[in-house]
C-alpha cells in the first residue's frame, strides 16, 4: 500500500512556507531592480531547501514504510 499524503508533513510545510517568502522577496526586488535584494531572495529559497532536508533528516518528513 502505498502512502498519500500529499507532503502534509512539519517538513514540508515549513519548506513551503520558506520559499514562498523568499519568493515574495526576489520578485519584488527584480520588479524594483534592486539586485542585493533579489539575491537576498534567492538565499533564502535556497534556505528553504536546506531547511526542508534536515528536518526530514530528523524525522519530522515523511515515513518511509516497506512494502
Amino acid at each position: 500500500m502505498s502512502v498519500n499524503d500529499h507532503g502534509k508533513t512539519p517538513a514540508a510545510w515549513v519548506t513551503t512556507f520558506i520559499v514562498i517568502i523568499g519568493s515574495i522577496v526576489a520578485g519584488v526586488a527584480i520588479a524594483v531592480a534592486n539586485i542585493p535584494w533579489a539575491i537576498a531572495g534567492f538565499a533564502i529559497v535556497a534556505l528553504g531547501g536546506v531547511v526542508g532536508l534536515v528536518m526530514k533528516a530528523v524525522g519530522l518528513g515523511r515515513k518511509h514504510t516497506s512494502h
